[in-house]
């Protein structure tokens, strides 16, 4: 009761916050507040930034197109089908009429959405393609003002390259039948450009859609996403979040890469061909060179315990271990897939140039080992009615399987919920899964969920969920087997298009081997949980507002109990006409240690992954600026500062920066033609 008291007390302090269109940026928090912090948020923005400027034309579209709308759940895309199967779409308010579409979702729809009578190859002409051919270039310029140590003149490990981060990004996209894609990236202290390994980052494909049966057709980097995410998925996954629909996955199969994450794609060639009868199959082979930390055995060969995904190659340790193992994947999938069933079955194989070993440690004693490993899967979805089912199986040829199954349903127009169990073997090996669960790795785990969105009187509605996970085997830093509990419960007020707030409740519990020094034999209790109150307030066309008050808790066994607290305002102004907008940030944050930190979105520049951990005792504060000198051209301009009290240094090892101050600051430009 104290801590919902001071809540209100420092809520009712400032003003109102809102705002009248839900942007991609609150979609986004929503849905990935709980993913991996290096994750690239920027592939979301791109998606959506994609269909604002390319509506979907709801007569020509298809399940797959619509699940890049991430926040449309499995059973709404059903549902969709299955009415304009039986009439055609006149206008978009009939949206209305279909189970499911209540007005928030239609809100977030009408963006992105057209409809249109005309063919996609009667809209265009080959002739024309220079003209119609939408050209897209970005050029970002990103560096910290402070120095870090590892630029200083220090004997031992230093970065070798320059502190600024520099990206290029070409894309065209030919309406929906040709796109190509160039990203180059240099990231803070890597040099541009290695005698052994070339450019740092060099990403690029071009696909070809709609060739007769060849559905797709992509050669250069490109993501695959099938099922639920046990047996083949590379890129950006949902996990867990507010919106309880997130945990049934959306794939979208083959797609191109054009993100700058360095980790998560493949590099060959694929595509998607119609065999007829509503069988689709997706053949593909990669090949890239990843990196590694390598040692020799006594015969001259090499060993690896794991892969690098960082992306980082700042230091010679670093520079050693880029591009140092060969990998090739190969293999295909097969679906067959109507309005309303999708049955899949995934088939490949992974072949590394070095063997895996595990460590000594008890909790390796089921990692993989080997050169060689074959995983197969099987996936469905089925719609009956109101309830959409889904699940895969899927098995690491020679060890364990992984098994998810799930239930979505529409119980009433106020109603919906979510039903998940998750089975994963101790000994489920798999390089490219990305299945819901609490675990990072798909293996070890097993667990229900279960998940409620309702609709309540008074423009009032509620979401609440609880997942129930065990880990079977140990994990690290866990010395025998495990369980805990997530509870998240969310209440969200809506008037009109003007004012949006929520009060949000999320608790989570495990368990972990005492500190060092600690009496205490066994495993201990972590429990964190977090007290959020947030709201949005939109006055006129011009200006928003936005604020949160979040405090969060920590404790581990008897020990003393740290809080954190979080209280910030945003503004953004945003005229109709206007050449100029941007929005600026003002936030106050003390949390005890890294362990009760707060997470909260940041504005970025366009296609920027703006995700801030705030941690420490400070005040933060940025502002990002839009100009559009003419119509082609975007300018903008990111500027962030953080003051942390009683603090002398910043940071840690090589990133550590001297005096309470962080200063960074980001330029970026945007030709369209």
């Amino acid at each position: 009761m104290r801590i919902l008291c001071l809540l209100f007390l420092l809520q009712s302090g400032m003003s109102a916050i809102a705002q009248e269109e839900e942007k991609i940026k609150d979609i986004i928090e929503g849905l990935a507040e709980n993913s991996p912090e290096e994750e690239d948020l920027s592939e979301l923005t791109d998606r959506l930034t994609f269909f604002r400027k390319h509506p979907i034309n709801l007569h020509k579209t298809s399940p797959e197109e619509l699940k890049g709308l991430i926040f449309l759940s499995p059973l709404q895309i059903s549902n969709f089908f299955a009415y304009i199967a039986n009439a055609k779409l006149l206008d978009v308010l009939e949206l209305q009429a279909i189970p499911g579409f209540d007005p928030e979702t239609i809100n977030k729809l009408l963006p992105y959405i057209t409809i249109s009578t005309l063919e996609g190859y009667e809209q265009i002409k080959l002739k024309k393609l220079a003209h119609i051919a939408n050209h897209d270039l970005i050029l970002r310029y990103a560096r910290l003002l402070q120095q870090q140590k590892g630029f200083r003149d220090l004997p031992g490990s230093k970065y070798l390259g320059s502190p600024e981060k520099l990206l290029l990004r070409y894309r065209f996209n030919y309406h929906d039948i040709l796109s190509g894609a160039l990203v180059m990236e240099k990231d803070a202290g890597e040099r541009f450009f290695n005698r052994n390994t070339g450019l740092d980052h060099l990403s690029a494909n071009i696909a070809l859609f709609k060739l007769g049966r060849v559905e797709k057709l992509v050669i250069g980097d490109y993501s695959l996403q099938f099922g639920q995410g046990l047996t083949l998925w590379s890129g950006f996954a949902f996990g867990k979040g507010p919106d309880v629909t997130s945990v049934a996955v959306k794939d979208v199969g083959l797609k191109p890469y054009t993100s700058a994450n360095e980790s998560s794609f493949f590099r060959g060639i694929a595509s998607t061909i119609n065999l007829g009868r509503n069988i689709h199959f997706s053949p593909f082979i990669s090949y890239r060179r990843l990196d590694a930390s390598l040692k020799a055995t006594a015969d001259n060969k090499f060993t690896l315990s794991n892969i690098g995904i960082s992306g980082l190659h700042r230091t010679q340790t670093e520079l050693k271990n880029q591009k140092s193992l060969k990998q090739i994947v190969y293999g295909g999938a097969l679906q067959y897939i109507t309005d309303n069933l999708n049955v899949g079955f995934v088939a490949y194989q992974s072949n590394y140039q070095h063997q895996f070993i595990t460590g000594t440690q008890l909790y390796n004693k089921y990692s993989f080992t080997g050169k060689h490993l074959t995983n197969i899967g099987l996936h469905y979805n089925y719609t009956f009615r109101n309830i959409y089912f889904y699940g895969e199986l899927a098995q690491s040829v020679g060890t364990g399987h992984a098994l998810v199954n799930g239930a979505m349903a529409t119980l009433s127009r106020k109603l919906s919920a979510v039903l998940l169990h998750r089975s994963y073997n101790k000994d489920y090996h798999n390089f490219f899964s990305r299945a819901v669960g609490e675990g990072a790795e798909t293996n070890n785990e097993k667990g229900w969920y279960v998940g409620l969105n309702y609709l309540l009187p008074g423009n009032l509605s509620w979401s609440v969920y609880g997942d129930y996970f065990k880990f079977p085997w140990l994990k690290y830093r866990v010395d025998s087997a495990s369980a805990g509990y997530e509870l998240l419960s969310q209440l969200t007020y809506k008037r009109g298009k003007t004012f949006k707030s929520a009060l949000r409740f999320k608790r989570e519990q495990k368990q972990q081997n005492p500190d060092a020094g600690s009496i205490f034999h066994g495993l201990e209790k972590v429990l964190k949980q977090s007290y959020r109150l947030e709201a949005s307030w939109k006055p006129n066309q011009k200006y928003n507002f936005q604020q949160r008050t979040e405090i969060t808790q920590y404790q581990k066994g008897i020990n003393p109990k740290e809080s954190g607290i979080l209280v910030y305002t945003d503004m953004d102004y945003t005229p109709t006409a206007s050449k100029l907008s941007g929005n600026i940030r003002l936030a106050y944050f003390k949390t005890a240690s890294y362990n009760s930190r707060i997470y909260a979105y940041e504005n970025d520049v366009l296609y920027g992954s703006g995700s801030g951990i705030y941690s420490g005792n400070g005040i933060r504060s940025f502002i990002n600026v839009r100009y559009r000198p003419l119509k082609k051209i975007d300018i903008w301009l990111k500027y962030g500062l953080s003051i942390y009290r009683n603090t002398e240094t910043i940071g840690t090892g090589l990133d550590e920066i001297e005096g309470n101050r962080k200063t960074e600051v980001k330029l970026q430009l945007r030709y369209q033609f």
